[in-house]
């Protein structure tokens, strides 16, 4: 799928977005299951979480990559990995990791981009950064209110400086008919 995407929708200054989704499950058996949040519910519920790559362009847009999120409660319990046929090669990794793995993958079988995107939760932990500093890509990170950036002056909160910024320096744009966001 990959390949096709690259090939038919491929592009110099394509996206790629990262982001997770979340099922809901019963019980405890499905790999990677456990009281965890998903942005599916908006809080903690017994579930399953993969983190997903999309692909964006003026073309089209198509999801390229997924990982399934396997918690520390699970790698740190090899039987009961064994149990569910998780490789007993298969360790831990933060979803952050993932979607550096991600990103990896697809740079490296030809798919052309120039930026990424992902939530904040990507861009506060190692992995993420480090994949698109080392490819040279651009990202335009979600950033918290909260996060504190530095100027050339001092840090500030991202919702303070926003506030200093001139009324013609920003633009509101459409998430697409329906979006919430």
């Amino acid at each position: 799928m990959r390949g096709f995407v690259g090939e038919h929708l491929g592009a110099r200054e394509a996206i790629l977005v990262v982001d997770e989704t979340g099922d809901l499950k019963k019980g405890t058996a499905n790999v990677g299951v456990q009281r965890q949040y998903t942005g599916t519910t908006g809080r903690v519920e017994n579930s399953q979480v993969a983190v997903l790559l999309g692909y964006a362009t003026t073309s089209g847009h198509a999801l390229i990559d997924r990982e399934l999120y396997l918690p520390a409660s699970w790698t740190e319990h090899p039987d009961r990995c064994a149990g569910a046929g998780v490789p007993p090669t298969t360790g831990f990794a933060t979803k952050p990791q993932l979607a550096a793995r991600m990103i990896d993958r697809a740079l490296e079988a030809g798919v052309p981009a120039r930026w990424v995107t992902a939530d904040e939760v990507y861009r506060a932990h190692h992995g993420l950064p480090t994949a698109t500093e080392h490819h040279g890509l651009g990202d335009v990170p979600a950033a918290a209110r909260d996060h504190r950036i530095t100027t050339g002056a001092r840090a500030i909160r991202a919702d303070e400086l926003t506030t200093h910024l001139p009324a013609n320096v920003g633009q509101r744009l459409s998430a697409g008919a329906g979006a919430n966001g």
